[in-house]
């Protein structure tokens, strides 16, 4: 159910399009009445100028305002004002006209005679909308700079996908599946949607269920009562009572035996729980973020997860991409791990051209996660303060050796095609050139990559006659 909004600081400003003056000023009190503030226009002439001088939020437009030109009000305000809400006041006969005007990008109608409680209802609607995308807007601007919740950094189209949906789900209370390989983060992305919820300030509590026995599992997340079994010598209400009105996250979901999915889909259901030896149902109040490496549908199709709970939990599904597939981010969350190895150990580190050069080449199976223990093992390893490629992991400088013994076994033409006699200057040149490359242009980033102040970083550029 609705109820009247409140907004959090500029009012929303709604302008009524209608050659009726009754409906006009009756639409104009019901907006004031929602806390809004009210602007009238008789003509579409009127309204674009009204548009133009004090702008709106929503436009109330009566069919007889455009129709005399199709819906080119609507066309020309998609472009002047790409942003208003647009609500289509038409008459019972012409519906069509109605759901023609919604295809040209109206946010919604009302049929002729309508309530005033239809008016408050569409108006509170779209205010809540136009609430709940500039959360989204924020959310995403956070996590996109690296000012959100935790390490959840990138800047890679594969990202920009994440955090869109990101802020959309973290403004609502429905389950969500998140899917991603080992190391991608699954719990950060969890935190995230916790933090930027409607229960940011009550508990968050993960669930892993692979490491749990079986045998454990129903106590720790449905409770016991007490003399339940051996060992229980008092009750325990279990983590999904106790979250309250918080986040339960189950952390590898595909891990949970079959007899616990059955329960588990049961407490989703009928939002209660039923402690280990009771009697009585216990309601349940968190919203349930569940994660897993694994194929799910391959599972559902074997046989190994229960298909209901599946579709239960996949209201709504979030992929995260594996950081091979978002290389360009790489650089990035490197500078990021290395200013944390900075600051913890107080001394200054930075990546070689060669070791970053391949660090953005590598495959990382162990994504995120690898490249973190990568770096945090070499700044504990190294001895001085550039980090090159013998500091690196076994698995990596493997890689790093497969992939230079295969340059090496060219043919003999194509090394001599390439052999070329590099001078200081110009290696240093080639370092930086590339480092700014990887970085996108990033120049800040760049410098702080090579451990150089950016006034030197932009007098070498001016030297290479590149624009600083």
């Amino acid at each position: 159910m609705l109820t009247s909004f409140q907004p959090e600081s500029t009012p929303l400003h709604v302008l009524v399009a209608d050659d009726d003056a009754s409906i006009r000023h009756a639409c104009c009190e019901i907006a004031a009445n929602e806390g809004m503030v009210a602007h009238e226009a008789e003509l579409s002439s009127r309204a674009r100028e009204l548009l133009l001088a004090k702008g709106a939020d929503i436009l109330l437009v009566d069919e007889t305002i455009a129709t005399g030109a199709g819906c080119e009000l609507l066309d020309e305000l998609r472009q002047m004002r790409p942003d208003v809400a647009v609500v289509w006041m038409t008459s019972a006969s012409t519906v069509e006209l109605a759901l023609e005007a919604l295809r040209f990008g109206a946010s919604d109608y009302l049929i002729k005679p309508f309530s005033a409680g239809e008016l408050a209802t569409v108006l509170r609607r779209l205010a809540e909308k136009r609430a709940l995308d500039a959360a989204s807007r924020g959310l995403r601007e956070r996590l996109r700079s690296g000012r959100g919740v935790g390490n959840i950094l990138g800047e890679s189209p594969e990202m920009e996908k994440l955090y869109r949906i990101l802020a959309r789900v973290a403004q609502t209370v429905h389950p969500v599946l998140i899917i991603g390989e080992s190391g991608t983060g699954k719990e950060l992305v969890a935190r995230a949607i916790h933090a930027n919820g409607q229960g940011a300030s009550k508990p968050f509590v993960p669930v892993d269920c692979g490491s749990l026995a079986p045998t454990l599992i129903e106590s720790e997340l449905f409770g016991h009562v007490k003399g339940a079994f051996t060992g229980a010598h008092r009750a325990n209400d279990g983590l999904m009572v106790a979250a309250g009105s918080g986040t339960v996250f189950l952390d590898e979901v595909a891990e949970l035996p079959l007899d616990l999915q059955a329960k588990l889909l049961r407490a989703l259901q009928e939002k209660e729980v039923r402690p280990l030896g009771g009697n009585h149902a216990v309601p349940i109040r968190a919203r349930i973020l569940a994660a897993t490496h694994q194929d799910l549908t391959a599972m559902v199709e074997q046989g190994r997860f229960r298909r209901d709970l599946y579709y239960r939990l996949n209201v709504v599904k979030l992929t995260l991409p594996p950081l091979r597939e978002r290389k360009e981010d790489i650089p990035l969350l490197a500078a990021h791990f290395l200013e944390r190895n900075c600051l913890e150990m107080r001394r200054s580190f930075r990546l070689s051209a060669e070791t970053l050069s391949f660090m953005v080449e590598y495959s990382w199976p162990g994504n995120v996660r690898e490249l973190s223990n990568a770096i945090d093992r070499a700044c504990n390893l190294t001895s001085g303060e550039v980090i090159e490629m013998g500091e690196m992991s076994t698995s990596i400088r493997d890689a790093w050796m497969h992939a230079t013994v295969e340059r090496r076994e060219r043919p003999e033409e194509d090394i001599e095609a390439t052999a070329v006699v590099v001078t200081l200057a110009e290696l240093e040149k080639q370092a930086i050139l590339t480092t700014l490359e990887q970085v996108k242009g990033d120049k800040l980033l760049a410098a702080r990559l090579l451990n150089i102040g950016k006034t030197t970083l932009y007098r070498k550029l001016k030297e290479y006659g590149e624009t600083p």
